[in-house]
């Protein structure tokens, strides 16, 4: 695996456990919500921009992105 494919998985791991936390949700829910929202492709499409900033920005990404479906 590619070192840019790990830090994206990492990415996007760290944005469930993130998630799951500050919701106070299981993994495994975060896991389906985020299916459902294509968070994954999103936050691997906005890899070059993300990996620059803190790890706490993938959670806010995934929150902003679930929101604004919701409206």
């Amino acid at each position: 695996m590619k070192e840019i494919e790990r830090d994206k998985n990492l990415m996007f791991v760290y944005a469930v456990e993130g998630y799951s936390h500050r919701h106070k949700i299981s993994e495994q829910e975060v896991f389906i919500l985020f299916r459902k929202h294509g968070i994954n492709q999103l936050l691997c499409k906005n890899y070059n921009a993300l990996h620059t900033q803190d790890l706490d920005e993938c959670i806010s990404f995934a929150e902003d992105v679930i929101a604004c479906s919701q409206k």
